[in-house]
């Protein structure tokens, strides 16, 4: 196996307070806990955030109001976080970070009180209760809930499905037996079945409890069908009251989910790994799990030397991981199997469960490390960003080349009307403004898209070509295939074809269209590639809109005063003022029009409107 370089995701006091603020500018906008670290690397704070970047920012924006708060920032030196699922498994996950560290700035949950648990006895006759307790070996925990109203509401729900037993009786085979124990009121109003007396068969009880572990597992649909073909078949049997009964506890049952945690209570140390990898590393996220939550979670980095498998990764990070903390647990999820055998240890690829979700959570928090190291790197050096954006493109459309400078084309106009056309241009894909160009079209008459796009590109790279400026490596045509038809002939007769990369764009369904190819191209909604290609169209499409209308707004202001010589705008303002309309300036003599411009301007606008009058009356 080759050798790494590895960086592993250590929290240390940053150098100065820059440092932490970049760190906090590249936090996920995603649900998870953070720990504050003060000058000794001590954990000082633990949160949780539905929104990790708005709500740890919200520390560092503003003075506090209150002082301790204000003591706590500035005594914060380096911060860490992991990424959960949900706002509910943050909850658990600072519950159990707060009570392992006990930080100093942390009030809440520092002492024994912890979330509810649902327990379901392990007895004869089980209860279900509500209980604080850690999880032990007296019976099976469900949860712990994120709030004591939800849990209650949950044993409400099953106590009023199930009648099963409330009572703190020790009831057994032998205090049936010798009738110790009498029944209650519970009995009466029938929402217990005589457990106390034995007027229920411990078979029959254990069927209830049964099903009440499949809706606390949330495994509810296998219920759901029993309860649903009860109700039929009693039904058929004309026992609508009981059906009716039947009825209402499937109701209940399908309105109702389990809430899901962080992990089952009854898995206990557990370490899991996951593995993601770009162009350059590879990327292990390690969580250790004990007693049903997350203890510990950090990630690897090792950089690519040769054609190393995942699974070759995979062990050595176990190794190192290993080796670092001195642990040895019996039970490691993983998501392939490594290629290397680890004495003691059951490597386990879970398909579903808790055990899957672990995993989950791991590959979402070795893909955010991913991402946050390339934030990183994209700051310190913007131009990687821009350099990983053209290489893309390049990839997606086939180019020989970077695509360093683009131009796109789209075409403006209602009904042949006032016909425009745009020319936007993207240099190291951005805007580069200065270089748009807009067209009047000259040659069509009549609204003809595909006429009017090879006027465009035929003006546009004859005049490039003569005046020796450099050619765009991509040209992209706002249309489909009309469009791009259009701009392959304007090409072929420029003989440019070849010379620049040519595709068109759909606005539907965002297909790409090659010259030649039939079948177009469809780019992932969420590559850079296509974010380039929207934003170059709805560029072109802005730019020609804009150009479009203040044309169309210039026509409809024009007049015949705007068209004589020797008479400027002052002019004309003064007129219309003076007359309060056009028809009364062209119906007024030489003489009035004198009294208000001099002599020599009322003879050039007289003559001008009444040679305008008689040209229509001519073509008339």
């Amino acid at each position: 196996m080759a050798f790494y370089n590895r960086q592993i995701c250590k929290f240390y006091p940053m150098n100065t307070r820059e440092d932490l603020k970049e760190k906090v500018s590249m936090l996920p906008n995603s649900p998870g806990v953070y720990l504050y670290y003060d000058k000794e690397g001590t954990v000082i704070y633990v949160g949780k955030a539905k929104n990790l970047h708005r709500r740890v920012s919200s520390y560092f924006n503003r003075i506090h109001s209150v002082a301790r708060t204000n003591i706590l920032v500035r005594n914060i030196c380096d911060l860490r976080y992991t990424v959960v699922g949900s706002e509910e498994d943050a909850l658990h996950l600072e519950n159990s970070l707060i009570k392992q560290y006990k930080p100093r700035y942390n009030v809440l949950l520092k002492d024994d009180k912890s979330y509810p648990w649902i327990c379901v006895t392990k007895e004869s006759y089980p209860r279900v209760l509500l209980t604080r307790k850690t999880p032990d070996r007296g019976g099976k925990y469900y949860g712990p809930y994120s709030n004591v109203q939800m849990a209650r509401t949950v044993l409400e729900l099953l106590r009023e499905i199930y009648p099963i037993r409330t009572c703190h009786n020790t009831i057994t085979d032998e205090t049936v037996g010798k009738g110790r124990n009498r029944i209650c009121l519970q009995y009466h109003i029938k929402n217990c079945l005589g457990c106390c007396e034995g007027r229920i068969s411990k078979e029959d009880y254990g069927k209830f409890i049964d099903e009440i572990r499949q809706i606390l597992n949330g495994d509810i649909q296998q219920l759901c069908d029993y309860l649903k073909d009860e109700m039929n078949s009693l039904a058929e049997q004309l026992r609508f009251e009981e059906a009716q009964e039947v009825k209402e506890k499937y109701l209940l049952v399908e309105k109702y989910k389990a809430k899901s945690v962080i992990v089952s209570a009854q898995i206990h140390d557990l370490d899991v790994y996951s593995v993601t990898s770009d162009d350059d590393s590879y990327y292990v996220n390690h969580i250790h799990v004990n007693n049903g939550a997350i203890v510990q979670c950090l990630t690897l980095e090792y950089r690519k030397k040769l054609d190393e498998t995942v699974e070759e990764v995979l062990s050595l990070a176990i190794a190192e991981i290993n080796n670092k903390f001195a642990r040895r647990v019996k039970e490691i999820v993983v998501p392939v199997m490594p290629d290397s055998d680890f004495e003691g240890v059951t490597f386990t690829i879970p398909q579903r469960g808790d055990k899957s979700k672990l995993l989950d959570i791991s590959l979402r928090n070795a893909k955010q490390f991913m991402l946050d190291k390339l934030k990183h790197a994209e700051k310190l050096n913007p131009e990687q960003r821009v350099m990983r954006t053209l290489t893309t493109m390049q990839r997606d459309f086939r180019l020989s080349e970077l695509p360093r400078h683009i131009e796109c084309f789209d075409n403006s106009n209602i009904q042949g009307t006032n016909p425009v056309a745009s020319c936007v241009v993207f240099k190291n894909a951005k805007p580069s403004k200065r270089d748009y160009r807009h067209f009047n079209i000259k040659t069509v008459v009549g609204p003809d898209d595909f006429a009017s796009m090879k006027e465009v590109l035929t003006r546009r790279y004859t005049r490039l070509v003569n005046e020796g400026e450099p050619l765009p490596q991509l040209v992209i045509v706002d249309g489909g295939k009309g469009q791009l038809s259009a701009a392959v002939e304007a090409f072929d007769a420029m003989g440019l074809r070849g010379k620049i990369a040519l595709v068109g764009i759909a606005k539907r369904l965002e297909e790409i269209f090659f010259p030649g190819d039939s079948v177009p191209l469809y780019i992932d909604k969420n590559s850079e590639s296509l974010r380039v290609v929207q934003h170059l169209r709805d560029e072109a499409h802005r730019f020609g809109i804009t150009h479009h209308r203040n044309r169309r707004s210039k026509g409809q202001t024009h007049s015949m005063l705007d068209d004589i010589k020797g008479i400027g705008n002052v002019s004309r303002e003064t007129l219309i003022k003076h007359f309060r309309s056009l028809k009364r300036v062209s119906d007024a003599s030489i003489e009035e029009i004198a009294a208000v411009m001099g002599p020599a301007k009322a003879r050039l606008i007289y003559d001008a409107l009444h040679a305008e009058k008689s040209d229509e009356s001519v073509g008339g």
